[in-house]
């Protein structure tokens, strides 16, 4: 890990506050756990959770002169298989965390890691990023489906991964759909066939309705070819993605959605 600056203490503060708040944050234990196998010294036991977190990394952070430990205590806590039967806590810590964060040019991703973002200077930027996609695909009516498989990347309004993310969602929904492995053109190919489907949107009884099949399976390649292949591949800074260009491509998959909701396996 690269050496990370101290952070002040507001937004230490801010960060334990989240993380040991009274109904949602992590237990007098579970915090004792993670500073033991940190090898951080539990200097406040006995303060309330959220200032005996505080004053434990505000110590370590003093003695190295580096905000290392915090961002370690953070991907710990926020580790997913601590979430595996509390989905709904993990969003509320990473919610939190990634408002908090993101006033210092950091947010928590999908995976429960701490990750590094454009830095906002106030907190109602931070709050406003934190919601202005989202909101904006929620306007529109966007797919359930949408939010899925990129939450965490709409709450950093982090546009290029985002993207990415809900492309890759709608590979993984025909596979659960159909019941196969493979990706891309193989897939939909062998999902939308107008001769042997394992998918169909339609009856596929007359030359409309197998026309608008292929049609489908061909609009699916042409989503993975052009925006998901080309994303997965090169760096974020050789691939711009300006935010008119994430909410056409949610639109797009956002109706790729609505056709699998009515697709049937034969």
């Amino acid at each position: 890990m690269n050496r990370i600056p101290c952070f002040d203490s507001a937004l230490l503060e801010a960060v334990c506050r989240v993380l040991a708040d009274t109904s949602e944050g992590l237990t007098g234990p579970e915090i004792g756990a993670i500073l033991a196998d940190m090898a951080v010294a539990d200097t406040h036991p006995a303060a309330t959770k959220w200032k005996r977190l505080f004053n434990a990394l505000a110590c370590v952070q003093h003695q190295h002169q580096l905000g290392n430990h915090v961002i370690m205590f953070i991907n710990r806590a926020m580790a997913p298989a601590k979430y595996v039967r509390a989905p709904e806590m993990f969003q509320w810590r990473q919610d939190n965390l990634n408002v908090a964060l993101s006033l210092a040019g950091f947010g928590v991703n999908e995976r429960g890691q701490v990750i590094t973002t454009t830095r906002e200077m106030t907190v109602a930027g931070a709050v406003a990023r934190a919601k202005r996609l989202q909101s904006k695909l929620e306007g529109r009516g966007t797919h359930a489906q949408v939010f899925v498989y990129c939450r965490a990347e709409l709450l950093t309004d982090n546009y290029f991964h985002a993207v990415l993310e809900a492309v890759k969602g709608v590979a993984e929904r025909i596979r659960q759909m159909s019941g196969l492995a493979s990706d891309g053109a193989e897939l939909v190919n062998q999902s939308f066939s107008t001769k042997t489907p394992i998918l169909a949107i339609s009856s596929l009884k007359t030359e409309t309705e197998l026309s608008e099949q292929k049609g489908f399976s061909n609009l699916l390649i042409g989503l993975f070819g052009a925006i998901r292949n080309p994303i997965a591949h090169a760096p974020k800074v050789s691939w711009p993605m300006p935010e008119q260009d994430a909410l056409d491509i949610f639109a797009l998959v956002s109706f790729v959605h609505r056709k699998l909701d009515v697709a049937v396996k034969l």
